[in-house]
């Protein structure tokens, strides 16, 4: 049966397609590294007892969270040009829109880590004469960044997955390739979906995989600390 996987052995179609992955992954990190600075530094914030800044940073977290992300691709990368007169290329607007989802996802996990730490660590802190300022860094930071790394890895998972929709846009990433390929074979390997699609997702899978083993193993190894 011709499952379509002689097409990626013909010319530098695999070649093509790991080099799709690639900018997939460099979008990702890009994103990743300036995303979660932010995120943590908002969501120190988002549990200050200003009302105001709590109340500006959930708008923003619930505009995130409502919107998805293909329309704030759209809203960048064509509202920037035509309302703005800003030419932005598509992995420029990529970026943009996973550090806009990327931060408010990692402020939300940033103050969900702090807020779960016990009352009674606050009180036994004071009980030791510890200052405001030293409870915080000695003991209540640490702790919330126990539990805020795994979920973090996980984050971090997803905003790869994500980044199919950015074919939308016309960047050629691993997806738009795929489709290239398909289309070229069309006529001479109707299967050529099946095959190049399939290793698609297995290129994904071995991106993401190994990220959700470190998630795991910290996960357990701290739930027994």
């Amino acid at each position: 049966m011709d499952l379509g996987f002689d097409v990626l052995l013909k010319g530098r179609n695999m070649i093509r397609l790991l080099q799709g992955l690639g900018i997939a992954l460099e979008i990702s990190l890009v994103a990743v590294l300036i995303s979660i600075p932010i995120g943590v530094v908002l969501g120190i914030l988002m549990t200050s007892k200003s009302r105001v800044v709590r109340a500006i940073l959930q708008v923003y977290l619930e505009i995130v969270r409502i919107m998805p992300q293909l329309v704030l691709l759209f809203i960048v990368y064509f509202g920037t040009t035509r309302v703005l007169g800003i030419n932005l290329t598509g992995e420029v607007s990529a970026v943009i829109v996973f550090v806009f989802w990327g931060a408010a996802e990692m402020m939300d996990l940033v103050r969900g880590a702090i807020t779960s730490i016990p009352v009674h660590q606050y009180e036994s802190a004071e009980a030791l004469g510890m200052t405001g300022k030293q409870t915080y860094l000695y003991v209540i930071l640490p702790q919330a960044l126990q539990r805020l790394i795994p979920l973090s890895i996980n984050l971090i998972t997803r905003m790869i997955k994500t980044t199919s929709l950015i074919t939308m846009i016309g960047v050629v990433e691993v997806l738009k390739v795929a489709q290239q390929i398909i289309e070229a074979n069309r006529m001479t390997s109707p299967n050529a979906a099946f095959g190049v699609y399939f290793v698609v997702f297995v290129l994904y899978f071995l991106s993401c995989w190994p990220i959700s083993l470190v998630a795991r193993y910290l996960e357990k190894r701290w739930s027994v600390q």
